[in-house]
């Protein structure tokens, strides 16, 4: 087959076309904007464009169907000539369900930690020589690319994003993949841009609960209450499967899983990370792994790429980098390193990247989100919020919103080096939370005494 991808640059949509080129289709794709790692990945596999851009000349009759990225618009002249000559335009996620159908599905969702429990069961999977496909949307140790389709696998473990398919499916992306297992980690108001209130945010979770395959199974974080009431009023007809915090110890700074009186050693902390090995344990269970072997593999698992990664690490100073943008992953971040390192000073960068992190509106979510920091830092780029076209953002309401009596607001790129080149990290933990980039610092030069 030859599938062409319009907006091949993005980071689940390039993984799907190398891996779909490993399958041996034939594939084309463009972009306007396509930056590393999605760039050298893509060269690798000689699926890098010539040029940036999008060319109308590349659609012609001989494709059999086209993948849509979200980062198309409904206006984009690729797009226009393949609906104009009739190709088959898929959604990424009406293409997996469409190579996934005669497969088990395991569908992992939820406003944070999905990547997490995704990669924890892909690991597990591994690690136990489980034969599986996947699409994850972070890099894994040990995983060339993060999208496999086979003929041959008897599963599919899909991590299930509630953001918008495509510019002509404006469905979340998780309604489409049809569980069989499904698992969600917790609800709190994200996309706002999306989903204007939290009752059309929590909605869309009750529609991927009815997604679930007649007789399939929904695990489910007990401790989340907005998803433990969603779930008691359910009436779907599903083997519903409770998980929250396992027993665990915390002896100097290393987590340990405490199960059957045998301590398991972690890589990662925290208890959302706990919770997250939690649920992943159930997924692997009901696909007939024993607790005892999961509790093994997992000991190995050094946690997914930007979610809680160290960075650097000396006697005085430890350094990491996390993906959280949402008020409830700040919250959980901060909270998880305050407590795994309580000897130490805990200082705080967050940058507001994210359309909603921006709102003037929503900023009061981040109330008290930071409290477990000693120090802390907001970064938002005024540059960035131009080019988005938002609105200037009051640094007192920033200040005022976050409620943290140590705060500091910067607002470009070069107060940020320089105020991170000047901090002291003695005794400390520096942590870097962002679903950006920081404007493009370069955590390996950061000062590390």
């Amino acid at each position: 087959m030859k599938i062409h991808f319009i907006a091949i640059g993005g980071s689940a949509m390039h993984n799907l076309a190398i891996a779909l080129k490993l399958k041996g289709y034939s594939i084309t794709g463009s972009d306007d904007t396509i930056n590393d790692p999605s760039k050298s990945r893509l060269k690798k596999y000689n699926l890098l464009p010539e040029k940036e851009g999008w060319f109308s000349d590349k659609i012609s009759s001989d494709i059999d169907a086209v993948v849509l990225g979200m980062h198309a618009k409904d206006d984009n002249p690729e797009l226009l000539k393949a609906r104009e000559i009739g190709l088959k335009i898929y959604s990424y996620p009406e293409f997996i369900f469409n190579q996934s159908k005669d497969k088990i599905r395991i569908v992992i969702g939820g406003s944070h930690g999905k990547t997490s429990i995704t990669s924890l069961v892909l690991h597990v999977l591994r690690t136990l020589n489980i034969e599986s496909d996947y699409m994850v949307g972070a890099q894994l140790d040990g995983f060339e690319v993060m999208v496999k389709l086979t003929e041959s696998s008897k599963y599919i473990v899909l991590e299930g994003d509630e953001y918008l398919s495509s510019a002509l499916d404006p469905r979340p992306k998780f309604h489409l993949y049809k569980p069989h297992i499904a698992l969600i980690s917790g609800i709190a108001w994200d996309h706002i841009n999306v989903f204007k209130t939290f009752e059309s945010y929590l909605k869309q979770f009750e529609i991927f609960i009815n997604s679930v395959e007649k007789n399939g199974a929904l695990v489910y974080n007990e401790l989340d209450p907005e998803l433990k009431k969603l779930v008691s009023n359910n009436k779907s007809n599903l083997n519903y499967i409770p998980y929250s915090i396992p027993k665990h110890k915390i002896i100097d700074g290393i987590s340990f899983i405490n199960f059957n009186n045998e301590l398991y050693r972690l890589k990662i902390f925290g208890d959302h990370n706990l919770q997250n090995i939690s649920g992943a344990l159930n997924i692997c269970i009901a696909l007939g792994v024993e607790s005892e072997d999961f509790y093994k593999a997992i000991t190995s698992f050094n946690g997914a790429s930007n979610r809680l990664e160290l960075v650097y690490q000396s006697s005085d100073t430890i350094i990491f980098k996390d993906f959280a943008h949402s008020p409830s992953k700040v919250k959980a971040t901060t909270e998880a390193v305050s407590k795994q390192f309580p000897n130490r000073k805990l200082i705080s960068f967050f940058e507001l990247h994210t359309y909603s992190s921006l709102n003037p509106l929503f900023l009061e979510k981040y109330r008290d989100t930071l409290k477990h920091s000693d120090e802390c830092y907001i970064y938002y780029s005024e540059k960035n919020m131009k080019i988005k076209r938002l609105e200037p953002i009051d640094s007192e309401l920033i200040i005022k919103s976050f409620n943290h009596s140590s705060l500091i607001v910067i607002n470009n790129y070069e107060k940020l080096n320089e105020k991170i080149n000047d901090i002291d990290l003695s005794n400390s933990v520096l942590l870097m939370m962002s679903s950006g980039k920081f404007g493009g610092l370069d955590f390996n030069k950061i000062k590390k005494s």
